[in-house]
């Protein structure tokens, strides 16, 4: 799963020079790095927990429908803030120019304790479940590799050592080789009979969006490559309809191979989907292959989440003194030391969190939830007060049929924030607390800063 656009806005430079993004991307390779950001692992987890809410395959199927609606008009609102506002930092920036430097500073508190480093750990346990189909360590086996990724791939961006482009390369080749097999021997499965589960009970509707948009998360980093494709005004558009239309159409065919080859029963009680379809089908030996595709792909995805965390903890520091600590850069190895292990303590006290509840993954979705979408909402409500207070600045693209798409979407954002506070557990609850706590720390800085 991704989230929100980085927002590393210090970045060292002794130029004057201001940059400009150039649109150098074609409407094919718009289309591409839509649909590489947006695939993540969490499609390999979260349709169990989807299929749980749903008390038919047509259910599972609407969801994930609905999913890519909803992403689509999000996808117009970031398009048109990117455009109009093309710079590196992103929502952080949008956020700053709508409410002021304090609601900036709490998204940026809430993406070093709360967004970046619950994705680290959401990731990770997607990995400790995958590998622990390969060799099982007991009672606590997913945490435990979870534990030991974390630690390990921090430990090698400290010492410098990163992943060159032919390696990304070939693990987002493993990911996209498992969804075509899992796809193609799902659907060309003779249909399980299993017994339905239960109908959901009334409200889990809001739940099991919000396991499905977790799935489509990386739209919001998609638009910011607006300002870089050529013929903007008319591509951009047709990029986000084009790449979340595959998007959708992939997920819905994933379920739809689930559900064929395990049925909805079995779905809803698997903790690690796709091994078990294809243990379904060819015994242990398909189910150890799709789970090291899985795994390795998995691995690479903590590992990019590390690598660009660590770096907006630092631009954090950089901008807020009380952060200073992790607002240094050691040059050898060339990295931000302080940074990545603050980032790595937070990951680790998770998967501990996690592990008390044993419900890693879930427990990672509900602590982020929350934040996301609270954030999301405020993006979506930047959109219309940068409208009023800005009416004569040049918009090189502008949502379609304003003020409703920002509206509807706005509304989404509210409803899923709420059934993210409602009807999850004790993970949405540390969440909020953890970025309370970020409001005395901003008047404590405040503080520091005037005495200065």
């Amino acid at each position: 799963m991704s989230r929100p656009k980085d927002y590393s806005l210090l970045e060292q430079t002794t130029s004057t020079e201001v940059a400009v993004p150039k649109p150098s991307l074609t409407l094919p390779d718009a289309v591409a790095l839509i649909v590489g950001i947006v695939i993540g692992a969490g499609i390999f987890e979260t349709p169990a927990l989807v299929a749980s809410q749903a008390g038919s395959d047509i259910a599972v199927l609407l969801f994930w429908l609905t999913g890519g609606v909803v992403s689509l008009l999000g996808g117009l609102c970031y398009a048109e803030l990117a455009t109009v506002y093309p710079d590196v930092g992103g929502a952080y920036y949008y956020l700053k120019r709508a409410f002021g430097r304090g609601v900036a500073f709490l998204f940026a508190w809430a993406r070093m304790t709360v967004i970046q480093t619950g994705s680290i750990a959401l990731l990770a346990f997607v990995f400790g479940d995958y590998v622990s189909q390969i060799w099982w360590l007991g009672t606590f086996s997913s945490s435990l590799y979870a534990a030991i990724a974390i630690a390990l791939l921090t430990a090698l961006n400290i010492v410098g050592l990163q992943q060159g482009k032919w390696t990304q390369n070939l693990l987002s080749a493993a990911k996209v080789l498992g969804l075509l097999l899992v796809v193609i021997l799902g659907l060309t499965a003779i249909p399980n009979s299993a017994a339905p589960v239960e109908s959901a009970s009334s409200g889990t509707w809001g739940l099991a969006m919000v396991f499905v948009l977790l799935s489509y998360g990386g739209w919001n980093e998609a638009a910011y490559i607006s300002a870089e494709i050529q013929d903007g005004q008319r591509n951009i558009v047709r990029s986000l309809i084009w790449s979340i239309s595959i998007i959708t159409a992939i997920y819905l065919l994933i379920n739809l191979a689930y559900l064929r080859g395990l049925g909805l029963a079995n779905m809803a009680q698997s903790e690690a989907v796709a091994a078990d379809l294809m243990r379904s089908l060819w015994g242990e030996p398909g189910a150890l292959f799709i789970s090291v595709l899985i795994a390795i792909a998995t691995l690479g995805a903590t590992n990019a989440t590390i690598f660009t965390g660590a770096r907006t903890n630092y631009a954090l520091g950089q901008d807020f003194s009380l952060f200073g600590f992790i607002g240094r850069w050691q040059q050898r190895p060339s990295s931000p030391t302080h940074a990545l292990l603050l980032q790595a303590a937070i990951a680790l006290a998770l998967v501990f969190l996690g592990t008390l509840t044993r419900k890693g993954f879930e427990t990672m979705v509900d602590y982020t939830a929350p934040i996301f979408w609270f954030f999301f909402l405020l993006s979506g409500i930047s959109l219309l007060v940068l409208r009023i207070r800005e009416p004569h600045i040049v918009r090189p693209f502008r949502v379609p049929f304003y003020p409703f798409t920002p509206l509807l979407f706005c509304a989404v954002c509210g409803y899923l924030l709420y059934s993210s506070l409602v009807y999850t557990g004790v993970g949405a609850v540390a969440g909020v607390l953890v970025v309370a706590a970020g409001i005395p720390l901003l008047f404590w800085n405040n503080y520091r800063q005037r005495r200065t």
